[in-house]
């Protein structure tokens, strides 16, 4: 009786301990490899240069899989179609600075917000016609910008749809206002920061302030990544790992 007795807690402590192992690895993470949709085309979120695939987006999802134990993969997706495709699972996140709203919500479930962008104009650097948006607004100025986007958006709040020429990548608004194609391109500021760095003599952003954006990561409906990648978030805020990325890409790139 005794010897049947001590292999029952015997047996009890071995299950406490695998359950407990099994508890903690959930934990952890381990999400094997994790498909990333990102645009290669939106500066200095993701980008093409020289060959090589690199930005704020590659960078901050090396540091998450490090963390929550993921290996991401990143895949070109287009614009905005990563959003809804994203929600039929065809990506298991994206990024793609994208601005959290509630039309997006019925589509995507969102990570909690991993940083706040402002909405601005960028003009050419010799643009001497308008200073502010009340004065762009007064006149016959054209706006440039990205189809899908919450920039967009307010720009049709703004100056009316009318005088607003749209393009598939940011890329294309921003050299379409250097080429005198538009007269301004609303964009929100960190991106802006990063085609300034690329164009540091020929753009330059207006001082008011247009609109808050919180930027986050998009999961299909019910992921168990939201929650993972919420506490990297967290935590990457606490130690200051996100400063130090947001730093690199925001404040000192240069392109």
């Amino acid at each position: 009786m005794k010897k049947t007795l001590r292999i029952a807690v015997v047996a009890l402590a071995i299950a406490l301990v695998a359950t407990a192992c099994s508890s903690s690895d959930s934990a952890d993470g381990d999400f094997g490899e994790v498909k990333v949709g990102v645009e290669n085309a939106y500066t200095p979120f993701n980008f093409i240069e020289d060959g090589t695939a690199q930005g704020f987006d590659y960078d901050i999802w090396a540091e998450i899989c490090d963390r929550i134990g993921c290996e991401p993969t990143f895949i070109e997706a287009g614009w905005p179609a990563v959003i809804e495709e994203t929600g039929q699972g065809v990506y298991d996140t994206a990024a793609d600075g994208i601005s959290i709203t509630e039309e997006r919500k019925e589509v995507v479930d969102f990570s909690d917000p991993y940083m706040t962008t402002i909405q601005k104009l960028m003009v050419r650097g010799d643009e001497d016609r308008f200073g502010n948006l009340q004065q762009f607004q007064d006149g016959d100025y054209t706006l440039g910008t990205q189809v899908g986007t919450t920039n967009y958006e307010l720009g049709a709040e703004l100056v009316g749809e009318n005088r607003i020429d749209a393009f598939d990548q940011f890329g294309v608004a921003v050299q379409a206002l250097i080429s005198g194609d538009v007269d301004a391109v609303i964009i929100d500021d960190v991106a802006g920061q990063g085609y300034q760095g690329v164009n540091a003599d020929q753009t330059r952003l207006l001082a008011d302030d247009l609109q808050s954006d919180p930027l986050g990561f998009i999961f299909p409906k019910g992921s168990e990544l939201t929650a993972a990648v919420n506490v990297a978030i967290a935590d990457m805020k606490e130690d200051g790992t996100m400063d130090d990325l947001i730093e690199t890409w925001f404040i000192n790139f240069e392109g």
